[in-house]
């Protein structure tokens, strides 16, 4: 019987990979994101067209590649972040596993320009399903451009399974918010068909979340800072009367990179315990700085889930520098005992409709008559009264006996 077992070609492992790797629009730009911030670069321009569908372009002025480098960047778990074991559990950077320009590549029609700060001229590769259609020297500025387009073209299944424009348009912003807000360093702009959505300039966490969000979001914002030996929080929850239905703006961040964990939300959530109902979700931007070897991001492709080495200790924490930070700036309820009732005015609203004070009037009231009240007469019941005197008679027969009886 012959042998039925084969290694798969590079395309179709590559394809393979790219179902975990790349599910949608969003995780492309957030892989070409977080390898442009690798990349030391402090400005980074995001371009998409048709929801990401057409068109994915990111421009970055950092270090740039080499023509070989470039090359070898579309190859499978070929990476400059890490190169042994080791370094798994002191990972600094973005992206580690090296698979997310393969796989990116193995389903859209990719186009590279890199060049280094000091060569004269740069590099061009054009890639099409893990296959190299091109590559040629080419004029271009200091950094590095990526552009996918027909993102999932031979794919045709998972293209048909994204949703509308609307819906992956709002994901990709989600990702873009996501790396931008921590990176408060680094200029970020992006572009929707031809318009401007988001211009961020350099700035403070405080000024970055202000960006993002609008500068309505200055007034809300609470300060929170706490350094253990175990972990330093750092950013920014909303008061609590700014707290919504959903949990929408709720933001972790582990040395710089998203994350998810229900665990760390629920120290959250109870920190804040009796100044929300339990249909109300506080707004949160919190940075964690932890010993990298302390944690395991290396868990999921996508790299939001980590596994902590004490859990519990920075759960404790989180909830405690949450607390303090409420209290500190008077956000928790107090009990005044002096305040002057009067002066809970109630506030109209626009609605409400102004109605006159009624004044009533007696027109009988006259303020100079006097009145004398006779003193109420006592009448006293005078039945049975002869019952009165039955036991004085009594008493007198007995006192005239006991008179008689001493003369004797």
């Amino acid at each position: 019987m012959p042998d039925i077992i084969q290694l798969l070609p590079d395309a179709v492992a590559n394809q393979i990979a790219a179902g975990e790797v790349i599910q949608r629009p969003a995780s492309a730009v957030k892989e070409l994101l977080e390898n442009a911030i690798d990349a030391n670069a402090d400005t980074i321009s995001l371009v998409i067209k048709d929801a990401g569908k057409a068109l994915i372009q990111v421009n970055d002025n950092g270090t740039g590649m080499s023509d070989t480098d470039a090359r070898l960047s579309f190859e499978r778990h070929a990476t400059s972040k890490i190169k042994c074991s080791d370094d798994l559990f002191k990972i600094s950077t973005k992206g580690f596993r090296g698979e997310a320009l393969a796989s990116i590549a193995a389903i859209s029609q990719v186009e590279l320009k890199t060049k280094k700060e000091n060569c004269e001229l740069g590099t061009k590769i054009s890639v099409e399903a893990s296959e190299v259609k091109e590559q040629e020297p080419c004029t271009t500025s200091k950094g590095t451009s990526f552009s996918l387009k027909n993102l999932f073209y031979n794919v045709p299944a998972r293209r048909n399974f994204l949703k509308s424009n609307a819906i992956e348009i709002r994901h990709i912003i989600e990702e873009f918010q996501r790396v931008a807000l921590v990176h408060a360093d680094i200029v970020f702009t992006m572009y929707n068909n031809g318009n401007e959505v988001f211009n961020l300039n350099k700035g403070s966490f405080r000024q970055r979340i202000v960006g993002v969000f609008g500068n309505k979001y200055n007034e809300k914002l609470v300060p929170i800072s706490v350094t253990t030996d175990v972990v330093s929080v750092e950013g920014f929850v909303t008061k609590p009367e700014f707290a919504k239905k959903t949990r929408g703006e709720q933001y972790f961040f582990v040395n710089d990179r998203f994350i998810k964990n229900a665990y760390l939300n629920h120290a959250v959530q109870n920190a804040f315990d009796q100044l929300l109902s339990k249909d109300q979700y506080p707004s949160y931007f919190l940075k964690l700085t932890i010993d990298p070897s302390r944690i395991d991001i290396n868990i999921h492709p996508t790299k939001t889930e980590i596994k902590f080495e004490d859990e519990r200790s920075i759960y404790a924490i989180i909830r405690t520098a949450v607390k303090q930070g409420l209290g500190k700036f008077n956000i928790s309820p107090t009990l005044d005992f002096e305040q002057e009732s009067s002066f809970n005015i109630p506030l109209l609203k626009k609605t409400d409709i102004i109605k006159a004070p009624i004044i009533k009037v007696n027109p009988n009231y006259n303020p100079f008559e006097t009145k004398t009240m006779a003193p109420p007469v006592r009448q006293q019941s005078t039945q049975n009264w002869e019952s009165l005197y039955e036991s004085f008679h009594k008493d007198s027969e007995e006192i005239i006996q006991q008179n008689e009886e001493k003369e004797e």
